[in-house]
């Protein structure tokens, strides 16, 4: 597994993980054979930035755009 050798956890750990991700609509899977490919979701990831991050966000972009005269 690709993912897992860049994790400080096991092969058996990463694969819980994804699977809680699954569940949860944040990872999609495709089987190709033995193989199961991961995709993130991106659907439910920018329904978070819309409903926590962005309006949080704005308000600081607004100091980076100088006033109109």
């Amino acid at each position: 597994m690709q993912l897992s050798a860049h994790l400080p956890m096991t092969r058996f750990g990463c694969m819980k993980h994804l699977h809680i991700l699954e569940e949860v609509g944040l990872v999609t899977t495709r089987k190709e054979g033995r193989t199961k490919r991961h995709f993130l979701n991106p659907v439910p990831l920018q329904l978070v930035y819309d409903r926590w991050v962005s309006k949080y966000a704005r308000p600081w972009t607004r100091t980076l755009v100088p006033p109109s005269e």
